[in-house]
């Protein structure tokens, strides 16, 4: 696997890539991942990485092979370039050191991880298989990155580098297939796997943990959960607090925006800036607020899923996305039926449905108890697993070089299947 983001990340991609790259280790095969330094999404390298250039870890029986690269603090179309080069550069550079593998998967949107993932599976002519999680040549247009649109050409070339050369393309919602088309891959070769909800049910009384996080009784908690970042537009949500001094807003998470956010609140004393919940803590925080906020600019359309999404509907409280009526996050909202959809970067629309909420609480448990049923009818993990391991094997059984005279099957010779 080629993942730019891995454990210890908890949020994004990164618990993605490392609950598959288990899955298939605690099953018996051999994995290896070549990986970044963690630093998302406080867009900082972690402390216990500093200074390193590669190492090598053993991590539930995955062995990771990480390598150096550029971590910029701010977002600019130049710095999310250089960031891509360096990692691309280094795994060129320094490839993982390990036997043939039976096929390689990627996780983009790193561009560069599409292209490592490209080039090793052509070196060792085996299956590729890219995971789509972001399109980076839309979000080059839609984020609102510094110089984006000069570049939403270039990155979009290199995605289509790295895409058309798959044996299959997998992609975590519907709305992404015309843009991977759009890119060179027939459609007959995309396929769903829908991102799965990876924390574990609320535990804990909601009194109990809202006590403990000093939120009074009978106050309305709007929560954000996430990454700080541009494409989020979580400017919507410093102006509603502003509009509705009763209202406590918590931005609970980190990001290359946590500053710019902090400045323009202006010290607003109903908005709450919180570190990253623990794991252990976590699902039980979300569960202890009233509402759930998702947000993103209005620009965002088609290029992004916010994988906070699986991890909301499991808390059981509603969830309330101030996004593009026409993209693909209103519509996995909607088809949940666990929240509201209101018009983005408008705080009065936001504001009026928080309270709408607020006013109806049995409303607002009604749509929060949906979102459970949705996780587990259609977003389990072990369902999500069982789609990815579904999509390895369709390419593994359709890549010509498994059917040649004499090549070794999985897990013949070497003992063992590596991935």
């Amino acid at each position: 696997m080629v993942s730019t983001n891995y454990a210890p990340e908890h949020a994004g991609i990164g618990p993605y890539a490392t609950q598959i790259a288990e899955h298939w280790a605690a099953g018996g095969a051999e994995v290896h991942v070549l990986a970044g330094m963690p630093h998302y999404p406080a867009w900082r390298v972690d402390p216990a990485y500093a200074g390193v250039w590669r190492a090598e870890e053993e991590r539930a029986g995955v062995r990771v092979h990480r390598r150096r690269h550029t971590v910029p603090p701010r977002q600019t179309a130049v710095r999310r370039a250089l960031f891509e080069a360096s990692v691309l550069a280094h795994g060129v550079y320094a490839p993982p050191a390990m036997g043939r593998p039976d096929a390689v998967v990627a996780q983009l949107p790193s561009l560069a991880g599409g292209i490592l993932g490209a080039r090793l599976a052509r070196r060792y002519r085996v299956p590729y298989v890219p995971v789509v999680q972001d399109l980076m040549g839309a979000a080059a247009r839609q984020s609102g990155i510094r110089g984006g649109g000069r570049v939403a050409a270039a990155a979009g070339a290199a995605e289509s580098y790295a895409l058309r050369r798959a044996t299959l393309v997998g992609v975590i919602h519907e709305t992404f297939v015309p843009k991977v088309a759009a890119l060179g891959v027939p459609e007959e070769r995309i396929r769903l796997v829908p991102n799965w909800s990876h924390v574990r049910s609320p535990s804990r009384p909601r009194e109990e943990m809202r006590a403990r996080l000093g939120w009074r009784p009978g106050r309305t908690v709007l929560l954000h959960s996430g990454n700080m970042g541009l494409k989020q537009g979580l400017e919507v949500l410093v102006e509603a607090a502003r509009l509705d001094p009763d209202l406590l807003v918590v931005l609970m998470g980190d990001g290359n925006q946590r500053s710019v956010l902090r400045e323009l609140a202006g010290g607003l004393p109903n908005l709450q800036f919180a570190p990253p919940a623990d794991d252990a803590d976590f699902p039980d925080v979300l569960a202890a607020a009233d509402v759930l906020a998702v947000t993103q600019r209005a620009s965002v359309l088609d290029m992004s899923i916010p994988s906070k999404l699986t991890s909301y509907f499991a808390a059981g409280r509603p969830v309330l996305a101030s996004v593009a009526a026409a993209g693909g996050t209103a519509a996995e909202v909607e088809r949940s039926g666990a929240g509201l959809v209101v018009a983005p970067e408008d705080p009065r629309a936001l504001l009026d449905a928080v309270r709408a909420l607020s006013d109806d609480p049995g409303r607002a448990d009604a749509l929060g108890a949906r979102g459970p049923v949705y996780v587990r009818e259609h977003l389990s993990r072990e369902a999500g697993l069982a789609r990815i391991d579904a999509l390895l094997a369709e390419a593994l059984g359709e890549h010509p070089r498994r059917a040649a005279a004499g090549e070794p099957g999985a897990g013949e010779d070497e003992g063992a299947e590596a991935k």
